[in-house]
């Protein structure tokens, strides 16, 4: 599966911020209720909240009830499909080095 340019803008929209960051390592290891997720961090349960929201418009993580509370869980199938992409930005990177590595090689045999 390919991404759009939108949904790419915001996966890494969404991890850019350290708390999602830490949010995306709690719940791909095991799912948490958000009122869990919000008594590991200085701020309200409102703003926890909103980072999940955040999360969850990337497709990054999926919200479910449970009862009263909404349990979040990590989609590591959209984590894989993010780095893919990093890895071909890599391949490209990689590339260019051989290239100029061939190029810097050809210059010395001259």
């Amino acid at each position: 599966m390919e991404l759009s340019d939108a949904e790419v803008d915001r996966i890494f929209r969404a991890l850019a911020d350290q708390t999602r960051r830490d949010i995306m390592r709690r719940v791909l290891t095991e799912e948490a209720a958000v009122s869990d997720l919000a008594a590991g961090y200085d701020m309200t349960f409102a703003a926890v909240q909103k980072h999940v929201a955040v999360l969850e418009e990337a497709g990054l993580v999926t919200k479910r009830p449970r009862g009263r509370q909404r349990i979040v869980r990590g989609e590591p199938d959209r984590i894989r499909l993010a780095q893919h992409l990093l890895a071909r930005y890599e391949n490209i990177w990689r590339a260019r080095i051989d290239r100029l590595d061939a190029l810097l090689d050809d210059t010395k045999g001259s």
